[in-house]
């Protein structure tokens, strides 16, 4: 070739360049949202932003003023953070697995890109631009400003969130609906909660979350680097749901006053507490108790893709100085006393998540379920966190693992022991329970509104021989007796009681039974006290001593009657009563105590949805509740919501709500999205709170055509 023929293709591709410069071969890229959102099970979330999962490819379309000029090419380069602190090359091949790539194919003025992240591509909110390169490597255009999310993705095999049961996904991931198990291990109830995970702005608040945590903030592109990881991501959302060392989202409190905030039993959702944490700056919003923290956490963890479901631990145990035995301290007069020896505590019911990812940081048979425990509770590595630790851990004694593994281990099997601490100081053992901690431990059913029990994921059976095993593995003593003799005494002690309403009158039965041989003269005490679900003491309600014969072979009944106005003035928001029985016979090496709690249940809100809802047409709601107590309720005040239907609404009964008296309300919304729905309605007052009411409703499309009106849900 002449110089001449190479200095006119020089001259050409100068020209041809300068004529790309001035007038741009680009003209617009389409993110193809609806159809990737669709792909990647994310069109709840949205269709107008891209949001994708990685480990699976998406497409977006470049339009171009002509073809593409020979010897040229695209490049793409995505960005993470608000300083750009992370830059990824995509790749225009093939390599390695852990590496962005795309592909591309092109005719006259337009060009589909498809675009593959690695299955362990780091998560978060990415900007894209796509350049026009010259043969010599230059940047002749440029065509940047476009953002998309990147999502984990539970239903990509290599992923470490992967779970294979598609059932789960719908339940564990794509479900904004939930139920939270409360009570006692012997009265479980339950209570609706709306996730939200996919409402307007929560995953952008969930980002939000994830960029003012500590480490975040302390060094952006170290924390960046490390969203690839879910271990490091929901260790980062327990910290962070709680704010108790950070910008956390709620502040817990377990006492009244919450008059500065809202009481933890008024929520039916995780959206408005994350919104009022956004809008308020990062500002903690008062107040949340564990089932609130936790819902919060499941509700981040789902909308960021790592299957998670909520648990409930019914007699969970907060051991504080790890010896797996929770003490409790009683004066003579059955009392409690502040233990000198730490912070153990007992809680009727505690709230936690499970997330499902494989632990590669850990030895083999630790991948599965994991705990994580955003309920501030003792520090974690120096900071208010909890997990993940994972389920087979707990369950076979391995407390070596990280993290947290002797914690949670202590909460579903540490002993109780009572003590009675006498006028000289000493202190006098009178019962040990090895077997009530840990009991009926429950989450929702992915197969319907119902309770499954998984206890067995998390202990062996109550005097099994793996059981023993675990315990002396994990350092605990497998039997623990009184001091004497270790035979049955011949008295025993119970308590019993029927399913008290709040408001009313009951009586609570004693029994003591004699098996020995010759009658019995026994001192019994019994103490009727008022107790939150986390066995803060409030006052007592009643206490009652008799002298008691029982004959022998024979049981005798004490009746220790319960008034409404003896416990309304004491009892807590949690509407908890403990009765302690206590007997002290002559001839008895040791006294004997038992315990319960006796939950009072609450009316329930009644709501009707007459008709058909369509979505984005009105749709109107009934709401009614009656007072069922002895005296009028004032301050009355309705809180209704529900995922896809309407977002937090209040309405204030302005007068009061006399003994008896139902009053009643409408709620007017327009559906903003199909499918089963569930409306969430709270009821509180002054002397009464807590009050639940739920509904089902079915929201369909409608299409019109020239023949009929039809209607589609799905």
């Amino acid at each position: 070739m002449t110089e001449t023929s190479i200095s006119l293709i020089s001259v050409h591709d100068r020209c041809l360049n300068f004529l790309l410069f001035v007038l741009g071969l680009i003209s617009d890229v389409d993110l193809r949202s609806r159809e990737n959102n669709s792909a990647h099970r994310t069109r709840e979330i949205d269709q107008k932003r891209l949001i994708v999962r990685r480990g699976q490819p998406f497409s977006i379309t470049v339009q171009c003023n002509g073809s593409l000029p020979p010897k040229h090419h695209l490049d793409l380069v995505l960005h993470l953070g608000k300083r750009d602190e992370v830059e990824i090359k995509v790749q225009k091949v093939h390599g390695a697995g852990d590496k962005w790539w795309f592909n591309q194919q092109g005719a006259q003025d337009e060009m589909l890109l498809t675009l593959h992240s690695p299955a362990d591509a780091i998560i978060g909110q990415y900007s894209l631009a796509v350049l026009l390169m010259s043969p010599d490597g230059r940047v002749l255009e440029k065509k940047d400003k476009m953002s998309f999310h990147l999502l984990y993705n539970p239903w990509c095999k290599d992923d470490v969130v992967y779970l294979p049961d598609e059932t789960q996904l719908q339940e564990y991931i794509m479900n904004e609906e939930g139920i939270i198990y409360m009570g006692t291990w012997e009265y479980i109830k339950s209570i609706h909660w709306n996730y939200g995970q996919f409402e307007d702005y929560v995953m952008d608040i969930c980002f939000e979350v994830l960029n003012n945590s500590s480490d975040a903030l302390r060094d952006s592109q170290m924390d960046i680097e490390q969203r690839f990881d879910p271990v490091y991501v929901s260790r980062i959302i327990t910290a962070m749901v709680n704010s108790n060392d950070d910008r956390g989202v709620l502040t817990g409190r377990w006492t009244e006053p919450y008059s500065d905030g809202v009481a933890p039993y008024r929520w039916t959702g995780s959206a408005p507490i994350l919104r009022q944490w956004s809008k308020a700056g990062v500002r903690a919003v008062k107040y949340g108790q564990c089932w609130v923290f936790a819902a919060v956490a499941c509700t981040v963890l789902r909308c960021l893709g790592i299957p998670t479901r909520l648990i409930t631990n019914f007699s969970s145990a907060h051991d504080v100085d790890g010896n797996l035995s929770i003490d409790f301290l009683l004066d003579e007069n059955l009392q409690p006393l502040e233990s000198r020896g730490g912070r153990d505590s007992s809680w009727n019911f505690h709230c936690w998540v499970e997330s499902w990812m494989r632990r590669d940081d850990l030895p083999k048979g630790n991948d599965g379920w994991q705990v994580l425990d955003p309920t501030p509770q003792e520090l974690s590595d120096g900071v208010f966190c909890c997990g993940p630790c994972p389920v087979t851990a707990v369950k076979e004694g391995n407390l070596g693992v990280k993290y947290d593994a002797p914690f949670v281990f202590a909460e579903v099997n540490a002993d109780i022991i009572h003590w009675i601490v006498q006028r000289n100081g000493q202190r006098r053992k009178i019962r040990v329970d090895q077997t009530t901690v840990g009991r009926n431990i429950s989450t929702k059913s992915v197969y319907g509104d119902f309770r499954d029990d998984v206890t067995v994921q998390y202990k062996y059976p109550e005097g099994s021989k793996k059981e023993r095993e675990v315990y002396e593995k994990a350092g605990r003593r497998v039997t623990d007796v009184l001091s004497g003799s270790s035979e049955p005494g011949r008295l025993q002690l119970s308590i019993k009681h029927a399913k008290p309403v709040f408001g009313t009158d009951f009586d609570v039965i004693i029994e003591v039974k004699n098996e020995g041989d010759q009658d019995a003269h026994v001192q019994l005490t019994m103490l009727a006290t008022a107790v939150t679900y986390s066995s803060l003491y409030r006052g007592n309600c009643q206490r009652q001593t008799t002298t008691v014969m029982v004959p022998a072979h024979k049981a005798q009944q004490e009746v220790l009657r319960l008034r409404y106005d003896d416990y309304a003035q004491c009892v807590s928001d949690d509407h908890l009563i403990r009765v302690k029985a206590f007997v002290e016979a002559p001839g008895e090496n040791e006294p004997l105590l038992t315990v319960t709690d006796i939950p009072l249940s609450r009316p329930d809100v009644f709501i009707q949805v007459p008709g058909k809802a369509f979505v984005r047409e009105q749709v109107k709601a009934s709401i009614s509740f009656t007072n069922p107590l002895p005296v009028p309720l004032k301050g009355g005040v309705f809180t209704v919501e529900g995922a896809g239907l309407l977002s937090s609404t209040k309405i204030h009964v302005s007068e009061d709500i006399s003994p008896g008296q139902t009053v009643s309300i409408v709620v007017s919304f327009s559906p903003m999205r199909t499918g089963v729905r569930k409306l969430l309605v709270d009821f509180d007052s002054d002397r009464l709170k807590d009050v639940k009411g739920v509904t089902t409703v079915v929201v369909r499309k409608k299409y019109r055509n020239m023949f009929a009106e039809i209607t589609e849900f799905y």
